[in-house]
């Protein structure tokens, strides 16, 4: 069985598209050659720079030949009908054969697809899968009329087994596939035959070339730590630039420089942001100072003086970056020392939000009432929030802010405390815009968590006032994430308020209940990731005080673990034979049964030891909600499983005696009330 090499060898390709590249071609070559019949064993993808390179190992050498019958007209059907047979089978009328059959003879088709060889489906799907490739961009270039995200130059194609290497036939406009592939393009540059995948890689390797980067992302860690390990410092982790900087360089070569003195007073942030979004340039911290001091760069060649030259000009281009952030930085304290914070933020009013919302100093005001309103009920004061909300969003102004847009909220501490503002204000500054994503943390200070819930709710009533709400995919104005910001907010600092309650407040014009609706539909997703089954949480929804989500979320974990143990599973079925038992007897009766169970009427054991545990668990179930003792709740609830299945094994419902069975039907009631006071069991499936 052969294995398969390819290489699509171009002008560099952009490091943030390489790793979906990877996987399209593995996903497009695998997909196409098993649609057409043939099976392999194992796959990789690898990329560098210039090149996407696909392994498959223990492909089949053909495709299987394929037999095919089919049934078609009568023997004496219209002349048409048999027509529209052979154009269907591709045959012609002497290939056709009549066999008896139920209703007299009928004409039958075999079709034979031979089977074809690996060279041949390669080269179909390898053409097929270039031609169409999904980049997010591409381009053409000279003459042609292909597209590749930069221009492709070679195509490496082979197929290996015992016998050798074969070169898979192929011709892309103008480019042929071949066995050659070139090494690094500085040190390296000559052209390289090779027979198969270890002998690819092998030469590569000796070429200057890392084709997994993985291993190349390995090198540069490793490298970078050792560096900085040497001078008493570490090197500030960060995978996505890691990941990135492996797609630029084929040879990583690791340098580390120092950063002038005139620059290390610069707030951290700043630094690191400016190396990282300038220059790709890792941050080193000194630990013992607290300060970044050093960077790391990544070259994609070894030179003869080990880097210097290459250093020597990406400090110089630092420098340059550097003396532009300290510029912004000392302008932007002189405006606080001149005008306070609340001065840099004055020109927010000219700053429109929403057409239909006004201006950002109009949402500003709206939410520092909001702070006020939302500070007692976290534990804040409300003179502190709204002092924190008014400059909260000041450093919108700034010019750091301006340059590096992702420096919101950071700079604003900053700047707060150069203004001489209690660290509660700085730090609601800086956390107010938290949580962004899931990964991000969420502010615990009462001041950061009042001014965070007054922004992210302002902005949601806000749209929903007018009718701008997410539709489908559509979020222009992340809402979702608003909302899920606020959820985690409220979880994880355990807050108990009524958000309908807030968003009144937060906008009067907002459908409150809609909004409501809208979170409920956020929670069941955070909650499902939590193992919380869809039913336990509808369950849960559907009782009173749902716009309370640390109590939604209370009763929500309680019912699931109940209905993980045999009592809740045999309890729900009790509870659900009671509720048809009760539901088909009061429509087909016309009342309803839900008072007047007597346990004088009681006739068998099991019926009067229904009614005593029914009261035990009433008396227990009801005091312990009140006190959102929900596992001892369920823990009542767990008492009831024994007596009500053997009241269902002994009893007869609907008895003869009327009186018996109204009595049996209100006792049914109750047992359902019990159970619906903890939660809407009827939304329990199964």
């Amino acid at each position: 069985m052969p294995d398969l090499l390819i290489e699509l060898f171009s002008e560099e390709i952009p490091a943030r598209m390489q790793p979906k590249a990877r996987e399209d071609l593995k996903k497009l070559i695998t997909d196409g050659v098993v649609e057409a019949g043939l099976t392999y064993a194992s796959a990789g993808a690898f990329s560098t720079p210039r090149r996407l390179t696909l392994t498959v190992e223990g492909l089949t050498a053909n495709s299987p030949t394929l037999r095919e019958e089919r049934k078609g007209p009568r023997t004496d059907a219209p002349e048409k009908a048999i027509e529209g047979f052979l154009r269907s089978t591709g045959l012609t009328m002497d290939q056709l054969e009549a066999r008896d059959d139920k209703k007299g003879q009928v004409y039958f088709a075999v079709i034979e697809k031979p089977g074809r060889p690996a060279t041949e489906i390669v080269a179909e799907v390898l053409e097929k899968t270039i031609r169409n490739f999904p980049w997010p961009k591409s381009m053409r270039w000279g003459e042609g009329n292909l597209r590749w995200v930069r221009p492709l130059h070679s195509i490496l194609a082979i197929l290996t087994d015992e016998a050798g290497a074969t070169v898979v036939p192929l011709d892309v406009d103008g480019i042929k596939a071949g066995d050659t592939t070139r090494g690094h393009r500085f040190m390296a540059p000559d052209v390289l035959q090779v027979s198969g995948y270890e002998s690819y890689a092998k030469q590569l390797k000796a070429a200057k070339v890392m084709l997994d980067p993985n291993e190349r992302a390995e090198a540069i860690d490793h490298d970078a730590a050792q560096m900085a390990f040497a001078k008493g410092w570490e090197v500030v982790p960060d995978k996505g630039l890691l990941a990135e900087v492996s797609g630029l360089v084929e040879w990583p070569v690791t340098l580390m420089g120092e950063i002038d003195g005139e620059f290390l007073d610069l707030p951290p942030e700043v630094l690191q942001t400016s190396m990282k979004e300038h220059q790709k340039f890792f941050s080193v911290k000194n630990p013992k100072t607290g300060r970044i001091e050093g960077f790391v760069t990544v070259a994609n060649r070894e030179t003869a003086d080990h880097g210097a030259t290459i250093l020597a000009g990406n400090q110089k281009v630092l420098s340059a970056r550097l003396s532009d952030a300290k510029f912004f930085w000392e302008n932007d304290l002189r405006t606080v020392q001149a005008h306070g914070l609340e001065g840099m933020g004055a020109g927010l009013d000219a700053v429109t939000f929403h057409n239909k919302l006004g201006s950002q100093g109009d949402r500003i005001r709206r939410i520092e009432n909001l702070a006020r309103e939302i500070a007692p009920l976290v534990g804040a004061k409300p003179d502190l929030a709204a002092e924190a909300a008014r400059v909260a969003k000041s450093d919108l102004r700034s010019e750091m802010v301006y340059e590096f847009p992702e420096l919101q909220g950071v700079m604003g501490r900053y700047y707060a405390q150069k203004a001489g503002l209690s660290d509660a204000v700085a730090d609601a500054c800086r956390d107010h815009y938290a949580p962004l994503g899931p990964s991000d943390a969420v502010p615990s200070e009462p001041v950061s968590v009042a001014v965070a819930l007054a922004d992210k709710i302002d902005t949601l009533t806000g749209f929903w006032a007018i009718d701008e709400k997410p539709t489908g995919s559509k979020d222009p104005f992340a809402l979702r994430r608003a909302a899920l910001g606020v959820i985690r907010l409220v979880l994880a600092n355990d807050l108990r308020l009524s958000l309908q309650s807030v968003f009144a407040k937060g906008n009067p014009e907002a459908d409150t209940a809609d909004l409501m609706s809208f979170f409920h539909d956020r929670l069941k997703v955070h909650l499902r990731d939590a193992g919380i089954r869809h039913d336990v949480i509808d369950a849960v929804l559907a009782m009173p005080g749902s716009d309370d989500l640390t109590l939604v979320v209370k009763r929500a974990e309680a019912l699931s673990d109940f209905f993980k143990t045999d009592d809740g599973e045999n309890l729900i079925q009790g509870f659900k034979r009671a509720n048809n038992i009760l539901t088909q007897a009061e429509e087909k009766d016309g009342v309803e049964y839900s008072f007047g169970a007597d346990p004088k009427f009681a006739e068998t054991d099991e019926e009067k030891a229904l009614f005593a545990a029914l009261d035990a668990a009433e008396a227990k179930i009801a005091p312990a909600m009140q006190a959102e003792d929900f596992a001892a709740a369920m823990s009542a609830m767990a008492d009831l499983r024994a007596p009500i299945d053997a009241f269902f094994e002994a009893v007869q419902i609907n008895a003869d005696n009327p009186i018996l069975r109204r009595n049996r039907l209100n006792l049914l009631s109750r047992i359902r009330q019990i159970c619906l006071d903890v939660a809407d069991l009827t939304k329990i499936e199964g």
